[in-house]
């Protein structure tokens, strides 16, 4: 079943962090565990330092669940957007969710004709969502891939 038209993005709040850092925590494991780099304190406490409401959005079901949440604030460089802390509750995952949260995203960028740019775990099936989004590979390192999208052209 999809679930593309049964969600909606709220702006995050302060009290949203500890329900994030466990979905994070919970998204996150099977792919650290894989690169021998999950700890559990450490997953959800890197998400509490970095929690940034002003620039989250928080993904809920028609019915006010937590399905996820996205973080999309100015990149440290200046020149752009960094997407970042992208997590989906694991049973909606592959169903069109992060498809429809990502086309959103992008559209506000494109409007804003930013570049955005995210780091995604080597070998995270994430990386073919954000590949049919039109993020290409910028760079790689041992544990992550750098990807950036351009903008697209204004129509």
């Amino acid at each position: 079943m999809r679930v593309t038209k049964d969600w909606s993005l709220r702006p995050g709040r302060a009290e949203d962090v500890e329900a994030v850092a466990e979905l994070r925590a919970v998204v996150m494991r099977p792919d650290l565990e894989r690169l021998g780099r999950y700890d559990p304190h450490r997953v959800r406490q890197r998400l509490r330092d970095g929690f940034s409401p002003a620039y989250t959005s928080i993904v809920e079901t028609r019915d006010g669940a937590l399905a996820g949440c996205v973080t999309l604030r100015p990149d440290s460089g200046g020149d752009g957007l960094h997407l970042e802390h992208f997590y989906l509750a694991p049973g909606l995952q592959g169903r069109g969710l992060g498809t429809a949260v990502l086309a959103r995203l992008s559209a506000r960028a494109d409007a804003a004709g930013a570049v955005v740019r995210l780091a995604v775990l080597r070998g995270s099936a994430a990386r073919r969502l954000y590949e049919r989004a039109g993020f290409t590979v910028e760079a790689e390192d041992g544990v992550d891939v750098f990807m950036v999208r351009k903008p697209a052209p204004a129509t």
